[in-house]
């Protein structure tokens, strides 16, 4: 009787334990601002929760949001600048904190001409989506 009492609670410490999200994953709704003075042919952003292509962002302007399942910190951005392929370093999301439910705008640079690498210098909460 004792060991059928011992692996009820034991089943119930097992099923009654639920992890819980502190908030949702997202969606979040993602735009790209350009801090430098050249044209961005085939912007596409990927940020571990699904990939969008912006097409074509003039210097300094910003885009439209697009929405993704999830977004980080951290983004894969590439983009054709003056007929060469620019991108962002490799981001891996295995340790990073989601965004969250918002609105939020990567700010982005050209880091390395010689290396044709682009950078996101700030990630600007803009707003929780409604």
């Amino acid at each position: 009787m004792k060991r059928l009492l011992y692996i009820f609670f034991l089943f119930l410490l097992i099923t009654g334990c639920k992890k819980l999200e502190k908030e949702p994953l997202g969606p979040t709704d993602i735009r790209i601002r350009n801090l430098s003075d050249v044209v961005m042919n085939e912007l596409t952003v990927e940020t571990g929760g699904g990939t969008n292509n912006y097409g074509i962002l003039n210097a300094l302007s910003v885009t439209d949001y697009f929405r993704f399942e999830k977004a980080y910190p951290k983004a894969n951005i590439s983009a054709i600048i003056n007929g060469q392929k620019y991108k962002t370093d490799t981001a891996i999301y295995y340790y990073m904190q989601y965004l969250g439910q918002v609105k939020a705008t990567y700010e982005i640079f050209i880091e390395s001409d010689a290396q044709r690498k682009l950078k996101i210098s700030n990630v600007v909460m803009e707003s929780d989506l409604k």
